[in-house]
């Protein structure tokens, strides 16, 4: 299945099929230097498939996780093209995460001012979310995605095969953003998600939904204008949530938590159930040191603004609001859901 993402020059097409790892070298054009980029928790086949079918490549391995989004793996990458004379005609592809793809994207974007960048997302959360829309970036300073640009693949390569190598957390922490799209904007697939015995069991559609749901967000909303705001529901109390574990929960797993003090009472009460039938925390405990540095890291959040931050609320399944709200609003908000 190809699904066209168009951005006027930006335009790309995302394929979803099984196999497509297999078949890369049909796919895109390896036909020149590449560099692979990866990280040590993705099998080494993925990435070795890909250099296979390239002229020339060139692997680069980062140690797995979120501290590899920084300065010195950026440079890192930027240097491994500079001395193995990589011109704009030659290509950077990402395989792994949604930390390796927004690595090699900002390398991809800087070096030479942009070369031909493709992302091969081989986790849940990277497929149906992190992989598409063109956001790449590193933290800086202990806050997630600072430093970055908006810089669009020219094409994403997702295979459902690769999720069998996953924990089951890690692909609990990928239906998080699932489930986070389908409350703001598809409430039938919030029902699918609700009513299912089996949430993962038919995995494929709901990473084609979600896809189609963040295609649409982007193509009215490339630079995050506007609409795609909305992709940020669950964001600003779970980056803070995420700053203040300092690694102990997944990304996936912090959205999760962050959803829950941006919702009403009656659509928490329907969310709660989805989230542990999808193996997902509904819980978390903050004591008042605790609470303030999850308040902290949300006043440095992107989307802080003069008069506060802009937060993304919903009241029914299929629907938002994007409203300003002071940083003691988020923080009753967190307190009631949390403390």
């Amino acid at each position: 299945m190809t699904i066209h993402v168009e951005l006027g020059v930006s335009s790309y097409d995302i394929e979803l099929s099984r196999g497509a790892l297999s078949r890369v070298g049909e796919l895109i054009n390896l036909n020149r230097k590449v560099m692979v980029v990866t990280d040590s928790g993705v099998p080494t086949e993925y990435a070795d498939t890909v250099a296979s079918f390239a002229k020339e490549a060139f692997k680069v391995v980062i140690p797995q996780g979120e501290e590899s989004k920084n300065f010195d793996c950026l440079q890192t990458l930027l240097a491994e093209m500079l001395d193995a004379g990589f011109t704009r005609k030659d290509a950077v592809v990402a395989v792994g995460g949604g930390v390796v793809g927004d690595l090699a994207g900002f390398a991809a974007s800087m070096y030479m001012r942009g070369v031909d960048f493709y992302n091969i997302p081989t986790t849940l959360l990277s497929q149906v979310d992190s992989s598409i829309g063109g956001k790449t970036a590193v933290d800086f300073h202990g806050y997630k995605n600072v430093i970055g640009a908006f810089y669009q693949p020219k094409k994403v390569i997702i295979d459902p095969n690769v999720l069998a190598t996953l924990d089951k957390r890690q692909v609990a922490a990928g239906m998080a953003e699932a489930i986070k799209m389908s409350l703001t904007s598809d409430a039938e697939m919030f029902a699918m998600l609700e009513n299912a015995d089996d949430i993962y069991a038919d995995i494929d559609t709901v990473i084609e939904k979600a896809l189609r749901i963040k295609k649409y967000v982007v193509e009215c909303d490339e630079k995050e204008a506007g609409l795609r705001k909305i992709l940020n529901f669950g964001h600003t109390v779970g980056h803070g949530i995420e700053t203040q574990q300092a690694g102990a929960l997944y990304h996936g797993e912090c959205v999760a938590l962050g959803m829950l003090p941006m919702c009403s009472d009656e659509v928490r009460a329907r969310l709660i159930p989805v989230l542990a039938k999808a193996g997902l925390p509904t819980e978390l405990v903050l004591d008042s040191a605790a609470l303030r540095e999850v308040m902290t890291a949300v006043s440095h959040d992107k989307k802080s603004a003069v008069g506060g931050v802009d937060a993304v609320l919903v009241h029914a399944p299929g629907s938002f609001e994007i409203k300003k709200l002071s940083l003691p609003e988020i923080e009753e908000k967190t307190k009631q859901s949390f403390c």
